[in-house]
């Protein structure tokens, strides 16, 4: 299966997305915007929110590996639509680089959740599970006190940063099991 990122207004991916996959020859599962959830915190109060991954740009799956000129002419004609990667006269599927990243944070769902992290006594980072888990050396910046991480991802080219959210977790006390309790 091949994969085409199609660039769109920031902001409206899913509206973009909504409309495409209900367009004929589109597929709901063939239509993605993967996204992420942030922990944000506003006038003193934390909450989560979903943001894509990859803000202006939806990827659109197709079996046979091409795009005819009918689902182009769709893709080309829906609002919010800018161009197809690299050309949209002539589009290329993403590349195998690319393809490994966009499966990769696919393969959480719908939206890639928080990562559960530790920190070592070198206050360096260890990604127990989660989006952020094989991602390690893109890791740029951690952010303890909002709980992000800025990782720089490679995707059609460019090269960008992104925050992902975590949950640090606690080290059992030395010389204790993590299933011992004390009173």
């Amino acid at each position: 299966m091949e994969y085409y990122a199609v660039q769109v207004w920031t902001g409206h991916e899913d509206d973009y997305a909504g409309r495409l996959a209900a367009a004929p020859g589109f597929r709901l599962d063939g239509v993605a915007v993967p996204k992420r959830a942030l922990v944000l915190r506003r006038r003193g109060k934390t909450f989560r929110e979903d943001r894509p991954i990859f803000p202006g740009y939806v990827f659109v799956a197709s079996e046979d590996g091409e795009l005819d000129p009918e689902r182009r002419w769709y893709m080309k004609s829906t609002n919010f639509f800018l161009r197809i990667l690299p050309d949209s006269s002539h589009p290329k599927p993403i590349g195998q680089r690319d393809r490994a990243v966009l499966t990769h944070f696919m393969s959480f769902g719908k939206r890639a959740d928080i990562s559960k992290v530790l920190f070592n006594e070198q206050d360096r980072i260890a990604v127990l599970e989660g989006p952020l888990k094989g991602l390690e050396g893109c890791i740029v910046k951690v952010d303890k006190r909002k709980r992000r991480a800025k990782v720089r991802l490679d995707m059609c080219e460019n090269s960008f940063l992104i925050d992902l959210s975590f949950e640090t977790m606690e080290r059992p006390a030395k010389g204790t099991e993590a299933g011992d309790a004390k009173p």
